[in-house]
């Protein structure tokens, strides 16, 4: 799939929404749902997940930054789902594939060990299956990590879920950004010794995938990484329409 001209241009990060999230009495997480969008030099758009389904609702909790879907957020850049050539699916959790089927002219491109195991009827993803699973979605499945285009990475990153997959995206002024999805949602579990979440799969390897991602940030010299679902730091960056080049 990639050519030695096209190579990552522009990032735009797409914030959906927003909501705060009950964690002890008295205390809260202030957590997002989003997508990103990577713009190529060769004219090409790749998605990086779609968000919740319409009408849901993040942990089912109120917006408190208002609510987007991807159509609306594609709209406000003047595109649309056809003008999207490449859909990248983390995985496959309801509040990152919930317009899959709107893209059935992108290609998919998944980790093998994680559609394989949707597929095989995992009730984790079954709550949006529906999305996912659409019949004319076209899907390429990759082993491990894959330099999709010049300049994008994707990386390995079990553990939240098998065959979770992170992004590395190198710009141009910019330099390497690193999306680390939901193999790290908040800033503060960027650490090795991390204790698993209740909705993360296996903590052992949760812990590779943190170091390994903490190693690709040393080595590649990351300048940003942003967090899946930390609304405070989501708070510091730049959203679209504004964008990193």
């Amino acid at each position: 799939m990639n050519t030695i001209d096209a190579a990552p241009q522009r990032l735009y990060l797409m914030q959906l929404s927003a909501a705060s999230v009950p964690v002890a009495p008295g205390r809260s997480l202030d957590m997002v749902c989003v997508c990103y969008l990577v713009e190529l030099s060769d004219g090409r758009r790749v998605l990086i997940d779609t968000g919740l389904p319409d009408g849901a609702s993040l942990m089912g909790l109120p917006s408190i930054e208002g609510s987007l879907t991807v159509i609306d957020a594609l709209a406000e850049l003047d595109l649309r789902p056809a003008d999207i050539d490449v859909l990248v699916c983390t995985h496959f959790d309801v509040d990152h594939v919930g317009f899959h089927d709107a893209f059935p002219q992108a290609a998919c491109i998944v980790q093998r060990r994680h559609y394989e195991q949707a597929r095989g009827g995992d009730a984790r993803y079954a709550a949006a299956r529906e999305h996912w699973d659409h019949p004319a979605l076209r899907y390429r499945l990759v082993d491990g990590d894959v330099e999709l285009f010049p300049g994008l990475t994707l990386i390995e990153t079990s553990g939240h879920a098998p065959g979770h997959q992170s992004v590395l995206v190198r710009l141009p002024h910019t330099g390497p950004v690193l999306l680390a999805i939901d193999a790290v949602m908040m800033a503060r579990l960027f650490t090795p010794d991390r204790a698993a979440w209740p909705m993360d799969d296996n903590e052992a390897e949760l812990r590779a995938s943190t170091q390994k991602l903490l190693d690709v940030a040393a080595h590649e010299g990351v300048t940003l990484t942003v967090f899946g679902h930390d609304g405070e730091q989501w708070r510091t960056l730049k959203r679209a329409p504004e964008f990193y080049d």
